[in-house]
């Protein structure tokens, strides 16, 4: 026996599936390219260096910052006049 309902859910899953890919990857929806992955790959390496950036630039203010602390500290201490 068929059931009717069960043939019109699985009938607009296949739809919504197939309007995913049409969306995703246009006219070529059936053929999948390893683009897709290299593509994510470097898009992630992106990403990934310029967070390795901000870390480094923040570390390197920061130390900047405390050097600049130190020097102000040394020099209070010793009665010299700053520069």
């Amino acid at each position: 026996m068929i059931d009717h309902d069960q043939q019109i859910l699985e009938s607009v899953s296949v739809r919504r599936h197939r309007l995913l890919k049409a969306l995703l990857y246009g006219q070529e929806r059936t053929r999948r390219k390893y683009d897709d992955g290299v593509k994510l790959l470097l898009i992630g390496a992106v990403v990934a260096t310029l967070i390795c950036a901000g870390c480094v630039g923040y570390s390197f203010i920061v130390n900047l910052f405390a050097q600049q602390e130190a020097r102000m500290g040394a020099f209070s201490i010793l009665g010299v006049p700053l520069p």
